[in-house]
């Protein structure tokens, strides 16, 4: 396989229309190897920050990724991904080694699980001033790389919006009290969380999940969101409450459902004009029917990937919501 290593994704753009300040992404990259009852292993583009990336660009939010690769031919699949989809890499992110694989096997209901095998070092704190940061799963508590994680968050809190999916990999997480600590630290660095039902379930057993989407919002968070995958999902904020029901559609499989949902939900924030410090208030005020209205967008994106094999988001054109500037 060639390298794709030369190649430079460029933000397209009207020429009369002025790019938005690009989002980092930071965290993992690295390769599905996907197994179905009866068929060959299938090799894809995978890891929870890089799906969000390829979904924000898809949905027309520039973003960048800082990442950790390999010099491998899953390398070379990782870097000509992200260059369909006019996602640029931080400069380092690519290493001696090999890169990061996972192994989805698919049960009978199409949900997946997962065998890791992961290299997860950073470089340093990348120099821009982004309007949003997003971190999450493996790469924000998995050292060494988890220490630039936070660093960078710490850097550029104060002008950037952070977002944050846990994304929670128990096999890789180690025991449950020492991750649900870390992962509360991130939760109260965070504007915006999403987690899913089973996140939470394994964090806070026996535990009612908005009496913890509460709590977490009272870590700091200006949005909390938890789903539920069929069932829809619910969010919480300073001033208010909401839950939806997931839109019907046709389950393939759950891979990138959340990354997508995620994806979305940063989209739609985009489009409302909230990201970036400068309009947290106006986050933090967020009415019923505004948070209603980011969840529908981000739980259609989530519909879409979960109607297509792999993580597969949508671009605009699959979409026939949107959310109000």
């Amino acid at each position: 396989m060639s390298t794709s290593s030369t190649r430079k994704p460029v933000l397209a753009s009207p020429p009369d229309q002025k790019l938005p300040e690009p989002v980092l992404v930071i965290g993992e990259a690295l390769i599905d190897l996907i197994r179905r009852p009866g068929e060959f292993t299938d090799a894809r583009v995978g890891g929870s920050p890089l799906n969000v990336a390829i979904g924000l660009s898809r949905l027309e939010v520039p973003a960048v990724l800082q990442t950790r690769i390999g010099a491998d031919d899953h390398a070379d699949m990782i870097q000509a991904h992200l260059a369909e989809n006019v996602v640029a890499l931080v400069p380092g992110s690519v290493t001696p080694g090999r890169s990061s694989t996972a192994v989805a096997t698919i049960g009978g209901d199409g949900a997946a699980t997962y065998e890791f095998d992961i290299h997860w070092a950073l470089d340093r704190t990348p120099l821009g001033s982004p309007a949003l940061l997003h971190t999450g799963s493996i790469g924000a508590v998995l050292e060494p790389g988890a220490s630039v994680v936070i660093n960078t968050i710490r850097v550029l809190r104060d002008t950037a919006t952070i977002s944050y999916d846990p994304n929670v990999r128990p096999k890789l997480m180690g025991e449950c009290d020492s991750a649900r600590a870390r992962i509360e630290s991130l939760v109260c660095l965070a504007d915006v969380v999403k987690a899913s039902s089973e996140d939470l379930e394994w964090l806070y057993p026996d535990t009612d999940l908005e009496v913890v989407a509460r709590g977490w919002r009272d870590l700091g968070p200006a949005i909390v969101v938890v789903t539920h995958g069929e069932t829809g999902a619910y969010a919480v904020g300073p001033a208010a409450a909401v839950r939806i029901p997931a839109p019907a559609t046709d389950l393939v499989d759950t891979i990138g459902a959340g990354d997508s949902f995620m994806a979305g939900l940063l989209a739609a924030l985009s489009d409302a004009d909230l990201l970036g410090r400068k309009h947290e208030s106006r986050l933090r005020a967020l009415d019923e029917a505004a948070l209603r209205e980011l969840l529908e967008f981000a739980a259609a994106c989530a519909a879409v990937t979960v109607s297509r094999p792999g993580a597969d988001p949508p671009r605009r054109g699959d979409l026939t919501v949107k959310v109000s500037p």
